[in-house]
């Protein structure tokens, strides 16, 4: 009983490490370009799983990648390099607590992909919440100026929760392999992906403290938050550490509000009630 109690506590820190993510990237967007934000919180995040392997040797208790992963590998990491760009570009345009929930998306786009391509079934009940979720998603992309008036910044978010989908597609076709080896190769790759995207448009260097700063972000709110999320799945298994991480969204609004002292409009409440509504759904699907 001991041990659930710390696997459930796990579980829930994992959303916590992961939903500080989105307002201090805002805060740290003021000082550091997009593109560089995601490429040194991607490595940040790869260099903590790669030490955390050596320290721990998981990966020689667990299946390695093949050559027969590869096409899967290849295209995680493109899609790793897509995403986080798309999310740092959108956090320019909009605010943190939009773009927390906009997050729940990419479960949409997981599901609708998954039965798509790979012929998964969809209960009736995800289903039901995968329609709340995109109406939610459609309200918070508003900026309310105008019937058909869309924030750019919103839009932008949802193309990295798509990419993010077909991403956590292809990593499932991973995912008897060893999970360190899997995310240190997602984390130093996609990183140093976004680096040479972020050199070929000039980007510049963020300066040295700035470049630490995003690189402990990414260390906290990617590598360790996965660390304790694959603790606390060994413990509760899959479907009930999902649920426990689905508050994820819902702390970032939190954090956002407190951090940045944002004060969402009418269409964020509306989109706020549908996505918890919608997330209650998951949980029990």
């Amino acid at each position: 009983m001991k041990s659930k109690h710390v696997a459930t506590f796990f579980a829930i820190l994992a959303a916590a490490l992961y939903a500080i993510n989105i307002p201090l990237s805002k805060i740290l967007l003021q000082h550091v370009s997009p593109t560089m934000m995601a490429a040194f919180l991607y490595l940040g995040a790869g260099i903590d799983l790669f030490i955390y392997g050596k320290i721990t040797k998981e990966r020689e208790h667990s299946e390695l990648l093949t050559k027969a992963e590869l096409p899967y590998t290849i295209g995680m990491i493109l899609l790793d390099i897509a995403a986080p760009i798309l999310l740092m570009l959108g956090l320019g345009s909009t605010n943190s607590a939009n773009a927390s929930l906009l997050n729940n998306f990419e479960i949409v786009a997981t599901s609708c992909i998954a039965f798509l391509i790979f012929k998964e079934t969809l209960s009736k009940k995800l289903t039901f919440a995968i329609i709340l979720v995109t109406i939610a998603s459609i309200t918070l992309s508003f900026e309310g100026k105008g019937i058909f008036h869309f924030n750019t910044g919103s839009l932008l978010v949802l193309a990295a929760s798509c990419c993010w989908g077909l991403e956590n597609n292809c990593t499932r076709m991973l995912s008897s392999k060893s999970s360190v080896q899997i995310t240190t190769i997602k984390g130093i790759f996609s990183g140093l992906g976004s680096l040479i995207v972020a050199l070929i448009i000039e980007e510049h260097f963020p300066t040295l403290v700035c470049m630490v700063a995003v690189l402990i972000l990414g260390f906290v709110s990617y590598g360790l938050s996965i660390n304790f999320y694959i603790k606390a799945q060994k413990e509760l298994g899959a479907a009930k550490t999902s649920a426990y991480y689905a508050i994820a969204p819902f702390l970032g609004v939190a954090f956002g509000m407190l951090l940045l002292h944002e004060r969402p409009g009418i269409q964020f409440y509306v989109g706020l009630v549908i996505m918890i509504v919608a997330t209650i759904l998951m949980i029990e699907d």
